[in-house]
Protein backbone atom coordinates (compact mmCIF):
# COMPACT_ATOMS: atom_id res chain seq x y z
CA UNK A 1 0.00 0.00 0.00
CA UNK A 2 1.38 3.71 -0.76
CA UNK A 3 2.26 6.08 2.24
CA UNK A 4 -0.57 8.05 1.36
CA UNK A 5 -3.25 5.23 1.34
CA UNK A 6 -1.51 4.10 4.65
CA UNK A 7 -1.62 7.47 6.27
CA UNK A 8 -5.65 7.76 5.19
CA UNK A 9 -6.31 3.86 6.40
CA UNK A 10 -4.46 5.37 9.96
CA UNK A 11 -6.65 8.82 9.89
CA UNK A 12 -9.68 6.99 9.64
CA UNK A 13 -8.85 4.30 12.58
CA UNK A 14 -8.11 7.77 14.92
CA UNK A 15 -11.49 8.84 14.03
CA UNK A 16 -12.74 7.57 17.14
CA UNK A 17 -10.19 8.58 19.16
CA UNK A 18 -10.13 12.31 17.73
CA UNK A 19 -14.25 12.53 18.11
CA UNK A 20 -13.86 12.23 21.92
CA UNK A 21 -11.60 15.24 22.57
CA UNK A 22 -14.21 17.69 22.36
CA UNK A 23 -11.79 20.35 20.99
CA UNK A 24 -12.74 20.66 17.35
CA UNK A 25 -14.85 23.47 18.07
CA UNK A 26 -11.42 25.41 18.96
CA UNK A 27 -9.57 24.65 16.16
CA UNK A 28 -12.26 25.05 13.56
CA UNK A 29 -12.49 28.60 14.45
CA UNK A 30 -8.95 29.31 15.07
CA UNK A 31 -8.65 28.00 10.88
CA UNK A 32 -12.05 29.85 10.19
CA UNK A 33 -10.40 33.42 11.37
CA UNK A 34 -6.63 33.05 10.43
CA UNK A 35 -8.17 32.41 6.84
CA UNK A 36 -10.27 35.16 6.67
CA UNK A 37 -7.95 37.46 7.80
CA UNK A 38 -5.05 36.06 5.43
CA UNK A 39 -7.66 35.92 2.10
CA UNK A 40 -10.88 38.23 3.08
CA UNK A 41 -14.32 37.21 4.63
CA UNK A 42 -16.00 35.63 0.91
CA UNK A 43 -15.34 31.96 0.94
CA UNK A 44 -16.15 31.86 -3.00
CA UNK A 45 -12.47 34.25 -3.56
CA UNK A 46 -11.27 32.16 -0.28
CA UNK A 47 -10.13 28.02 -1.09
CA UNK A 48 -8.86 28.25 2.40
CA UNK A 49 -11.56 29.79 4.40
CA UNK A 50 -13.97 27.68 2.02
CA UNK A 51 -12.39 24.31 2.84
CA UNK A 52 -12.44 25.74 6.45
CA UNK A 53 -16.25 26.03 6.65
CA UNK A 54 -16.53 23.20 4.55
CA UNK A 55 -14.91 21.13 7.81
CA UNK A 56 -16.93 23.10 10.19
CA UNK A 57 -20.08 22.29 8.65
CA UNK A 58 -18.85 18.65 8.61
CA UNK A 59 -18.26 18.70 12.15
CA UNK A 60 -22.01 20.24 13.07
CA UNK A 61 -20.70 23.91 13.83
CA UNK A 62 -23.04 26.21 14.64
CA UNK A 63 -23.58 29.04 12.24
CA UNK A 64 -23.40 31.53 14.87
CA UNK A 65 -19.77 30.51 15.60
CA UNK A 66 -18.70 30.51 11.91
CA UNK A 67 -19.58 33.79 11.33
CA UNK A 68 -17.99 34.89 14.61
CA UNK A 69 -14.85 33.73 13.51
CA UNK A 70 -14.87 35.45 9.89
CA UNK A 71 -15.55 38.59 11.81
CA UNK A 72 -12.71 38.72 14.16
CA UNK A 73 -10.89 37.61 10.99
CA UNK A 74 -11.51 40.53 8.96
CA UNK A 75 -11.82 42.53 11.60
CA UNK A 76 -15.44 43.54 12.03
CA UNK A 77 -14.65 41.74 15.50
CA UNK A 78 -12.26 42.35 17.50
CA UNK A 79 -10.23 39.06 17.97
CA UNK A 80 -6.84 37.60 18.94
CA UNK A 81 -4.09 37.33 16.41
CA UNK A 82 -2.73 34.10 15.64
CA UNK A 83 0.76 33.38 14.73
CA UNK A 84 0.98 29.93 12.64
CA UNK A 85 4.12 27.83 11.96
CA UNK A 86 5.38 23.65 11.99
CA UNK A 87 7.18 21.80 14.43
CA UNK A 88 9.13 19.23 13.29
CA UNK A 89 9.75 15.80 15.62
CA UNK A 90 10.67 12.65 16.04
CA UNK A 91 8.54 10.07 17.90
CA UNK A 92 8.68 6.48 19.55
CA UNK A 93 10.40 4.17 16.94
CA UNK A 94 12.50 7.10 14.73
CA UNK A 95 8.40 7.95 13.33
CA UNK A 96 8.77 11.34 11.65
CA UNK A 97 6.16 13.73 13.15
CA UNK A 98 5.22 17.08 11.50
CA UNK A 99 3.02 19.47 14.12
CA UNK A 100 1.24 22.48 12.62
CA UNK A 101 0.32 25.16 15.43
CA UNK A 102 -2.02 28.61 15.51
CA UNK A 103 -1.01 30.51 18.35
CA UNK A 104 -0.99 33.86 19.66
CA UNK A 105 1.84 33.18 22.22
CA UNK A 106 4.42 31.13 20.71
CA UNK A 107 6.63 30.84 23.86
CA UNK A 108 4.22 29.58 25.53
CA UNK A 109 3.37 26.73 22.86
CA UNK A 110 6.99 25.77 21.93
CA UNK A 111 7.43 25.07 25.92
CA UNK A 112 3.73 22.87 25.79
CA UNK A 113 4.93 21.02 22.74
CA UNK A 114 8.65 20.11 24.10
CA UNK A 115 7.01 19.37 27.46
CA UNK A 116 4.53 16.61 25.52
CA UNK A 117 7.25 15.46 23.27
CA UNK A 118 9.75 14.52 26.15
CA UNK A 119 6.82 13.45 28.35
CA UNK A 120 5.58 10.95 25.54
CA UNK A 121 8.64 9.62 24.41
CA UNK A 122 9.75 12.55 21.29
CA UNK A 123 11.83 14.98 20.93
CA UNK A 124 12.18 18.46 18.43
CA UNK A 125 14.09 17.91 15.13
CA UNK A 126 15.91 20.39 13.65
CA UNK A 127 14.37 22.41 10.96
CA UNK A 128 13.57 20.28 7.29
CA UNK A 129 14.79 17.04 9.32
CA UNK A 130 11.66 15.28 8.74
CA UNK A 131 9.94 17.80 6.63
CA UNK A 132 11.49 15.86 3.22
CA UNK A 133 9.70 12.72 4.20
CA UNK A 134 5.97 14.38 3.40
CA UNK A 135 4.40 15.90 0.69
CA UNK A 136 1.59 18.23 0.56
CA UNK A 137 -1.59 16.65 -1.60
CA UNK A 138 -4.89 17.33 -1.61
CA UNK A 139 -6.80 14.21 -0.38
CA UNK A 140 -10.29 12.54 -0.56
CA UNK A 141 -11.92 10.04 0.52
CA UNK A 142 -15.16 8.89 -0.78
CA UNK A 143 -17.42 5.67 0.32
CA UNK A 144 -17.34 2.94 -2.37
CA UNK A 145 -21.09 2.50 -1.43
CA UNK A 146 -23.24 3.52 -4.04
CA UNK A 147 -20.30 5.09 -6.80
CA UNK A 148 -19.70 3.32 -9.90
CA UNK A 149 -15.82 3.20 -9.83
CA UNK A 150 -14.92 3.77 -13.68
CA UNK A 151 -17.16 7.07 -13.14
CA UNK A 152 -16.04 8.05 -10.38
CA UNK A 153 -12.11 8.13 -11.89
CA UNK A 154 -13.10 9.67 -15.00
CA UNK A 155 -14.67 12.52 -13.38
CA UNK A 156 -11.59 13.00 -10.88
CA UNK A 157 -8.97 12.44 -13.58
CA UNK A 158 -10.52 15.35 -15.77
CA UNK A 159 -10.73 17.40 -12.82
CA UNK A 160 -6.83 17.31 -12.29
CA UNK A 161 -6.54 14.49 -9.76
CA UNK A 162 -3.22 12.53 -9.71
CA UNK A 163 -4.17 9.06 -8.45
CA UNK A 164 -7.21 6.50 -7.69
CA UNK A 165 -7.41 3.47 -5.60
CA UNK A 166 -9.53 1.48 -3.35
CA UNK A 167 -8.48 1.90 0.58
CA UNK A 168 -10.67 0.03 2.91
CA UNK A 169 -14.02 0.06 1.46
CA UNK A 170 -13.33 4.14 0.06
CA UNK A 171 -11.76 5.07 -3.22
CA UNK A 172 -8.93 7.53 -2.06
CA UNK A 173 -8.06 10.18 -4.48
CA UNK A 174 -5.17 12.31 -4.26
CA UNK A 175 -3.78 15.78 -6.27
CA UNK A 176 -1.93 18.49 -6.20
CA UNK A 177 -2.70 20.90 -4.01
CA UNK A 178 -3.93 23.39 -7.01
CA UNK A 179 -6.19 21.13 -8.16
CA UNK A 180 -8.19 20.84 -4.84
CA UNK A 181 -10.64 23.44 -5.86
CA UNK A 182 -11.43 21.41 -9.15
CA UNK A 183 -12.08 18.53 -8.30
CA UNK A 184 -14.30 19.28 -4.57
CA UNK A 185 -16.58 21.46 -7.46
CA UNK A 186 -16.53 18.41 -9.97
CA UNK A 187 -17.82 15.97 -7.17
CA UNK A 188 -19.74 18.05 -6.07
CA UNK A 189 -21.43 18.88 -9.25
CA UNK A 190 -21.56 15.29 -9.76
CA UNK A 191 -23.34 14.69 -6.31
CA UNK A 192 -20.61 12.29 -5.22
CA UNK A 193 -20.57 11.95 -1.02
CA UNK A 194 -16.93 12.61 0.43
CA UNK A 195 -16.60 11.72 3.76
CA UNK A 196 -13.45 13.98 3.99
CA UNK A 197 -11.42 16.30 2.21
CA UNK A 198 -8.44 18.20 2.84
CA UNK A 199 -5.11 19.32 1.88
CA UNK A 200 -2.15 16.99 3.37
CA UNK A 201 1.01 16.29 4.33
CA UNK A 202 1.30 12.93 3.57
CA UNK A 203 4.46 10.52 4.05
CA UNK A 204 5.96 8.77 1.46
CA UNK A 205 7.10 5.73 3.55
CA UNK A 206 5.56 4.34 6.78
CA UNK A 207 7.21 2.89 9.87
CA UNK A 208 5.39 -0.53 11.63
CA UNK A 209 4.54 0.27 15.25
CA UNK A 210 3.45 -2.53 17.66
CA UNK A 211 3.74 -3.08 21.60
CA UNK A 212 4.44 -0.39 23.36
CA UNK A 213 5.77 2.00 20.63
CA UNK A 214 2.94 1.91 19.17
CA UNK A 215 0.61 2.51 22.84
CA UNK A 216 3.63 5.38 23.63
CA UNK A 217 3.12 6.91 19.89
CA UNK A 218 -0.71 7.15 19.45
CA UNK A 219 -0.61 8.40 23.15
CA UNK A 220 1.54 11.33 22.00
CA UNK A 221 -0.63 12.38 18.89
CA UNK A 222 -3.44 12.04 21.48
CA UNK A 223 -2.05 14.73 23.99
CA UNK A 224 -0.30 16.67 20.66
CA UNK A 225 -4.31 16.92 19.41
CA UNK A 226 -5.20 18.23 22.91
CA UNK A 227 -3.40 21.37 22.80
CA UNK A 228 -5.70 24.01 21.79
CA UNK A 229 -2.48 25.85 19.64
CA UNK A 230 -1.95 22.55 18.19
CA UNK A 231 -4.57 22.27 14.77
CA UNK A 232 -3.03 19.18 12.92
CA UNK A 233 -0.41 16.19 13.63
CA UNK A 234 1.13 14.44 10.81
CA UNK A 235 3.05 11.34 11.22
CA UNK A 236 4.69 8.14 9.35
CA UNK A 237 3.77 5.15 11.90
CA UNK A 238 1.69 2.11 10.40
CA UNK A 239 0.13 0.99 13.59
CA UNK A 240 -2.84 -1.82 13.06
CA UNK A 241 -6.26 -1.92 13.76
CA UNK A 242 -5.71 -4.27 17.04
CA UNK A 243 -3.38 -1.97 18.35
CA UNK A 244 -5.73 1.21 17.39
CA UNK A 245 -8.71 -0.70 19.36
CA UNK A 246 -6.39 -1.67 22.59
CA UNK A 247 -5.77 2.11 22.94
CA UNK A 248 -9.34 3.62 22.49
CA UNK A 249 -10.28 1.12 24.64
Amino acid sequence: MSGHSKWSTIKRKKGALDAKRGKIFTKLIREITVAAKMGGGDPDGNPRLRMAIQNAKSANMPQDNVTRAISKGTGDMEGVVYEEFTYEAYGPGGVAILISVLTENRNRTGSEVRHILSRRGGNLAEPNAVAWNFDKKGLFLIPETGVDEDSLLEIVLEAGADDMEPADGHYEVTSEPEAYEDICAALEKNQVPMETADISMIPKTTIKLEGKPAEQMLRLIETLEDNDDVQNVYANFDISEEEMAKVSA
